[in-house]
């Protein structure tokens, strides 16, 4: 990759001639795949987007993609290339955000959350920030597979296991404990769980762990808290909700002993962490969760 960057860098002819355009049209055809798909999402022409990658690839004298019946595919020296377009895309995104929010916290955060903590938590945290903020947007998001900040798909999160790698900020701000809970009254053995999907694997394995004859599952913890509730079957829920349900709980632990807990992450891209906003948001979520930080854990007090 360095020396990729280097011929670039180093030759300024070329350099004068790049502009945020041209980083732009890179990035949009290596995440579409297509020129179809690029061109729809800048809003250009078909061949107006060949015609300027042509260029480009000249400007940089290095080929970036693969031409193929079905599409295109970075090269390697695209590919070498691409960090450093993200890089560039973040960095003029901020600058359009910051050169808004000099005078008060004000312009968009977003926020992708695993699904237990929305309303319990972040709403009433982040209430008083948002009534003197007028100008502050903040977006709450939840999807049952892992956001990627690296794609600029959020500004921080919240999650339950820590980032394999990256330029990220990652702050431990509680844990999430669980517990094995049943409706009020009988015990069916039904297990009600998550769909096998990656994201799922430790409350999976924690089901299994129990047994049952048979499953119910599904990828909403709203709707597994309901079905735990009308006796369908038993199912692992964090120990704030189900208490909060009525639930009776049937286990805290596992049946070797262990205990059924999971860190409560706030991870943040590194270039972002300074940010105003981020930072106000971040503390607002950080004081949320500390109030309730004995709850979430689920221990019972004597």
């Amino acid at each position: 990759m360095a020396s990729i960057s280097n011929r670039l860098f180093k030759n300024g002819m070329q350099m004068d001639r790049l502009n945020w355009d041209d980083v732009r049209l890179f990035l949009a055809l290596a995440r579409a795949g297509t020129l179809t798909g690029a061109a729809r999402q800048l809003g250009l022409g078909v061949a107006t987007v060949s015609r300027r990658i042509d260029r480009l690839e000249q400007v940089m004298a290095v080929p970036l993609f693969l031409r193929h019946q079905q599409g295109m595919d970075l090269t390697d020296q695209g590919q070498a290339l691409l960090p450093r377009a993200e890089a560039a895309e973040l960095a003029m995104t901020e600058l359009r955000r910051d050169a808004q929010d000099q005078a008060e916290i004000r312009g968009l955060v977003r926020l992708a959350s695993i699904e237990a903590l929305v309303s319990p938590v972040l709403l009433p945290a982040l209430t008083p920030l948002l009534a003197v903020n007028p100008g502050l947007d903040v977006e709450i998001s939840y999807s049952a597979t892992t956001v990627n900040l690296h794609r600029h798909a959020a500004d921080m999160a919240l999650r339950l296991v820590a980032p394999e790698a990256g330029n990220l900020k990652v702050q431990r701000l509680g844990t999430l404990g669980y517990g094995l809970y049943g409706p009020a009254e009988g015990q069916p053995r039904r297990q009600v769980t998550w769909p096998e999907l990656d994201t799922f694997q430790r409350p999976l394995a924690w089901s299994r762990a129990f047994g049952g004859e048979g499953r119910l599952m599904v990828n909403t913890l709203e709707a597994q808290v309901a079905a735990v509730r009308e006796g369908i079957g038993v199912g692992i829920l964090p120990h704030f909700h189900a208490r909060r349900a009525g639930l009776r709980e049937l286990a805290s632990t596992l049946p070797d002993g262990a205990t059924m807990e999971t860190p409560l992450l706030l991870v943040t891209h590194a270039d972002l962490a300074n940010s105003r906003r981020l930072r106000a948001v971040a503390e607002a979520v950080t004081d949320g969760i500390g109030r309730m930080a004995v709850e979430l854990r689920g221990v019972v007090q004597p």
